[in-house]
């Protein structure tokens, strides 16, 4: 996605509105954070195998991988959130990245079977058209070792529908059309003014997903779900600080994972085939 494409822009100018480094220190994040954790050690080869962050932000999963041996690139859509990620490497004690680029999924900078893994955040529900997915599938397959490991983060189909109906959003017109939509044919597109959200995106089917990973060359192993209908608990926040119920809460999204149509936020496991 360079500059001159207008879906690239809508993108940069939509994480230009607020700290993408703040999203997961509140409300679902830290929640969020420690079950994506899991799942990539889950799936990643042991350090210090090669690993991409594409649309990795400004980097928490790059920082943190580093930190645990990983030799990591970090890749971003966003100037701003690689700024925010050069001058967290300048912190004392900062894990070492490999580098620091923008750059666009569709056209890594990296050559064939570099990466032993990558992780690809965004690029999945950033982009809305279905081609241009699988262009930025078949590039991960390329830029991959034959085995290596693709883990595709995407949002469900009914994510805005559920939350719709915790916040009470879904008795206003506008936010009900936009669902009714987004329902029937993934698409998000025209949100309520007032609803701060992607203004374009895609949102999958667990089918669909795989239908992707496997249309772009890759073998699928999986299709997960992230958080688990656990989201959903009133008074969120408090439950994560008790300990006792973020045990509950993380064993729920455990017991759940294999049932990824119930969950916001989907991981798609994908292999490139042996040569």
């Amino acid at each position: 996605m360079t500059n001159a494409d207008p879906s690239s822009q809508k993108v940069i100018e939509h994480c230009n509105k607020y700290d993408e480094a703040e999203r997961l220190k509140n409300d679902i994040g830290p929640f969020e954070l420690v079950c994506t954790q899991e799942l990539i050690l889950r799936y990643l080869p042991p350090a210090p195998a090669v690993v991409l962050d594409v649309g990795g932000a400004n980097g928490p999963y790059s920082f943190w991988l580093a930190g645990l041996g990983y030799t990591f690139h970090l890749v971003d859509l966003v100037p701003r959130h690689i700024k925010q990620a050069s001058q967290n490497a300048l912190l004392p004690g900062s894990p070492r990245l490999a580098s620091l680029s923008v750059g666009d999924a569709r056209q890594l900078d990296f050559p064939d079977n570099f990466a032993d893994g990558i992780l690809m955040h965004g690029p999945l529900y950033h982009l809305s058209e279905r081609p241009e997915r699988l262009r930025a599938i078949i590039e991960a397959g390329r830029v991959l070792h034959p085995e290596g490991v693709l883990m595709a983060f995407a949002i469900t189909r009914y994510a805005g529908l559920i939350y719709g109906l915790r916040n009470g959003y879904v008795f206003d017109p506008v936010n009900h059309k936009m669902i009714r939509t987004e329902v029937a044919t993934g698409l998000r597109e025209n949100p309520p003014d007032w609803l701060f959200t992607f203004p374009n995106a895609f949102f999958h089917h667990p089918d669909e997903l795989k239908a992707e990973m496997q249309e772009g060359g890759l073998r699928h192993a999986a299709t997960l779900g992230v958080l688990s209908p656990a989201w959903m608990v009133p008074d969120l926040d408090e439950s994560w600080q008790d300990a006792a119920q973020r045990r509950v809460l993380l064993d729920i999204a455990r017991l759940t994972e294999n049932e990824p149509v119930l969950d916001p936020r989907l991981m798609a496991v994908a292999r490139k085939p042996a040569q």
